[in-house]
């Protein structure tokens, strides 16, 4: 992997947090926000891809670069790549890292770290997971577990499963997983071109799709807390923790 891109779907459609994209966040639309964390990852060119004029408008008024999607695309991964398709039809960037609109706290070097994983693992996509901090956060079906061949002492491994429960049984870590992914332009390609999975559909997470299509997903671990802003608490806990930087 020689010439990333980082994409970041957004559009205005969220059920619980309406306009969500736009919302304000310590003087600046949520999208910029995450713009601004990409860009600060230092690692390649960032762009957005929007479902809305008005996202579209809003990047472009913050310096950013946008690229109008088809709102009717199914999901964040669809929209990325159609835009990629705009963007950069000749294939120079070879990886593309999927950056969700609605993390705008995220730590840029996670980024990094993502990419580098794919690069060092010759997976065909590359995400993270932290480890859950309470009994509490892993109950929640909102929290993704991620479900990792991985030994005790060791940076990373294999995913072998994502649920919205509890898993695997017995002692041992639970890892929350971060929906930030770095996929080689082939996977993403594969994975676009393939029907949703029967487990897609049924835990409803597009990464099944993946694993079912026999892709091979490589986890890093970090220490990150995984943050994404689905609510108005949510909304007002990044404009906290973005006011305190």
């Amino acid at each position: 992997m020689k010439n990333p891109i980082i994409l970041i779907p957004a559009r205005l459609a969220a059920t619980r947090l309406p306009n969500k994209p736009l919302a304000d966040i310590c003087g600046l639309p949520m999208v910029v926000q995450v713009l601004r964390r990409a860009e600060e990852a230092d690692i390649a060119p960032v762009v957005v891809a929007c479902a809305e004029q008005e996202i579209v408008e809003a990047v472009e008024k913050a310096g950013g670069r946008a690229i109008l999607t088809d709102p009717a695309l199914p999901s964040g991964s669809d929209r990325i790549f159609s835009a990629l398709g705009q963007i950069d039809p000749e294939g120079l960037h070879d990886c593309v890292i999927n950056l969700q609109g609605d993390m705008p706290t995220l730590a840029p070097d996670l980024v990094k770290q993502t990419f580098d994983l794919l690069k060092e693992s010759g997976a065909d996509i590359a995400t993270l997971a932290s480890l859950f901090e309470t009994v509490e956060e892993a109950e929640n079906p909102h929290a993704v577990k991620a479900i990792l061949d991985i030994a005790h002492d060791a940076t990373s491994g294999r995913a072998l499963y994502f649920s919205r429960n509890i898993a695997p049984s017995g002692e041992g870590p639970l890892f929350h997983h971060i929906g930030l992914y770095a996929y080689t332009r082939e996977a993403l390609a594969r994975f676009v071109s393939a029907p949703p999975s029967h487990l897609e559909k049924r835990e409803k997470l597009e990464q099944l799709r993946a694993l079912a299509m026999g892709m091979h997903i490589a986890c890093g671990i970090t220490n990150a807390i995984p943050f994404g802003v689905d609510t108005y608490d949510d909304l007002q806990k990044a404009r906290i923790l973005l006011a305190q930087k």
